[in-house]
This record gives C-alpha cells, sequence and structure tokens, in this order.
C-alpha cells in the first residue's frame, strides 16, 4: 500500500468552517453498510448479491518527513464483510485516508482517489484521479446542505458527489457518492454498463451485455 499523510494541523472550530466533518476521521469510527450487487455477463446470465460491510479507523501513523512542520498523519482503515447479521466478519480490506492541500484523499487496492475537496463548495470541480494514472476523472459536488434519506435515517446536511453521471445509446456510468456532516459517507452507487450494439435491432433498447450496478447505503455508525 502506498505511503500517504494527512496535515493534523486542525482546530476545533476548523471542521465545521471547512466541511472537514463530512469525513469524521478519528481512531475507533466505524460505519456498517449494506450493500446489494448485480453483475451480468456476455453470456446473458445475471447475478445479485447482497451482503453488509464494516469500515473502522483502527489506527493512525504519523511521519514528519512530509514536509509538514506538524509531522503528517495516515488513517488506516480496515474493512470486513459478512452476509448477514448471524454470521461473524470476515477480513476484506485495508485501505487508508488522508487529508493534504485541502483534500480527502483515499487509497483503495493501491490507488489514491480524491474523495472531497474543502471546503465543499455547490457546484466546484476537481480531478478524482489527480494523484494515480488512470487519467483525469472530473467530480462535481451537488446538493451540499441537503437533507438525504437511506434506509430508515434522515441525514439534516449532505452533500453528493457525481464522479461520473453519462448515459448513450451503448453504454451507462454512473458513479455517485453521497457524504453526512459528522458522519461521512452515507451512501454510494456505481451503475456501469454496456449496452448491446451488434445489430440494429438491438441498440437503443438498453439491452444489457454486460456490467455492474452496486447500491451501498449506511445501516449504522458510531465509535
Amino acid at each position: 500500500m502506498a505511503t500517504l499523510w494527512v496535515c493534523a494541523c486542525q482546530t476545533t472550530t476548523e471542521p465545521l468552517a471547512t466541511g472537514y466533518d463530512y469525513q469524521p476521521l478519528e481512531k475507533g469510527n466505524y460505519w456498517i453498510y449494506d450493500v446489494t450487487e448485480q453483475q451480468f455477463s456476455l453470456n446473458g446470465s445475471s447475478t445479485t448479491k447482497t451482503y453488509q460491510l464494516r469500515e473502522t479507523i483502527t489506527g493512525t501513523v504519523a511521519d514528519p518527513a512530509t514536509g509538514d512542520p506538524t509531522g503528517g498523519i495516515l488513517y488506516r482503515i480496515e474493512r470486513y464483510r459478512r452476509l448477514n447479521d448471524s454470521q461473524d466478519w470476515v477480513p476484506d480490506s485495508v485501505s487508508s485516508f488522508r487529508i493534504a492541500n485541502s483534500q480527502l484523499i483515499k487509497n483503495e487496492n493501491n490507488r489514491s482517489f480524491v474523495k472531497l475537496v474543502f471546503p465543499v463548495v455547490d457546484r466546484f470541480e476537481w480531478n478524482g484521479n489527480a494523484f494515480n494514472s488512470a487519467g483525469e476523472d472530473l467530480y462535481q459536488v451537488k446538493n451540499t446542505g441537503i437533507p438525504y434519506r437511506v434506509l430508515n435515517q434522515t441525514f439534516p446536511e449532505t452533500a453528493t458527489i457525481f464522479q461520473q453521471n453519462d448515459s448513450t445509446l451503448v453504454s451507462q456510468d454512473k458513479r455517485l457518492e453521497v457524504y453526512a456532516r459528522q458522519v461521512g459517507l452515507i451512501y454510494k452507487e456505481k451503475v456501469q454498463l454496456q449496452f448491446c450494439s451488434s445489430t440494429p435491432a438491438c441498440v437503443g433498447k438498453a439491452q444489457i451485455d454486460y456490467g455492474i450496478r452496486q447500491y451501498i447505503r449506511l445501516r449504522s455508525y458510531g465509535k
């Protein structure tokens, strides 16, 4: 995993002023999500899975070598997975958060993504792939300060990050994340589909060749 660091020079009032509280970073914080996932294959088959994910900030690492005079902090996130409430959690993966230059950066599978830019300002755009080699991918924040309901919970102040929202006759790419103040990520949607284009008869009919639909909803959170 790449080594990443975050400035640790925030005051007690700074999170509210800048929007840092859209993703609270403190050891012991955890989030449990319900996941629904549909996968489509070229052979015409499809599968639907439901499971749960738990993400926990399990520790921090400081390193003054980052060039920040106050030192840097990497927040380690351990992810666990299970099918339902009756099963034990099983280790799934490890990722990390850091804040650098007013950006929330998450490292997943050795690739870094800019999830949020502070302060959180409606309609602001940035390159989510600024710290990886995947090519420019413009994110845009919308609906800041708007309530959002997930499962049986309503969160009064949220921000929706549209990572992509494109649809054509032959494909659909819709990716978004919703963050709530003092909570973090509450909803994530990923729809990446390739539609049939092999014959004129199927073009424009939204006939799925292959792809994925994935919906992640916050079930509970705490410390």
